[in-house]
């Protein structure tokens, strides 16, 4: 139409949408009905762009991470953004037997997998988390986390600055 500008699509909104269809009404991320790859895919398809998802991206000064609702999907799974402080890391952790798909958004992560622990309460020597793997992820990189791979823990290594990913 002469006069009329069409609307700029909000890359990201459209993400949202497609990971809330496909999980549907009632699939949660572990569901056996939830293909991880496809998630993860429509993850690897979205370029990050700081304006669509700003608006998410509230920071609190002195913790490791921010957690910030995108969406409460149907009561089963959620899409979250984290804000990561320079330098932090989160705690070692588990992910209750569902899937992870982090995507970075801005900035880079560094993700280090450890063995799921065998200790002999018996023996009374210090215990150590051994360390399967550790990579780090560059903006628009996704990766994928189940507790069948162990446990993990996300750090910015970055010093000065915060760092950005959608799970």
């Amino acid at each position: 139409m002469p006069g009329r500008t069409a609307e700029a699509t909000d890359h990201f909104e459209v993400l949202v949408q497609a990971l809330s269809d496909r999980l549907g009404p009632c699939s949660g991320i572990n569901s056996d009905d939830v293909d991880e790859k496809e998630l993860q895919k429509l993850m690897e398809d979205y370029v990050s762009d700081e304006s669509e998802w700003e608006k998410y991206s509230m920071a609190q000064p002195n913790t490791a991470y921010t957690r910030n609702l995108v969406d409460k999907g149907n009561g089963k799974s959620n899409l979250l953004l984290l804000v990561w402080a320079p330098g932090r890391a989160s705690p070692i952790h588990d992910h209750a037997n569902a899937h992870c798909i982090m995507k970075i958004l801005k900035g880079s992560l560094t993700e280090t997998r450890y063995a799921w622990p065998t200790v002999d309460l018996n023996n009374s020597e210090d215990h150590h988390m051994q360390v399967i793997s550790e990579k780090t992820y560059k903006a628009d990189q996704v990766t994928y986390m189940s507790d069948k791979l162990g446990l993990h823990r996300i750090s910015n290594p970055d010093k000065e600055n915060y760092a950005v990913s959608l799970h």
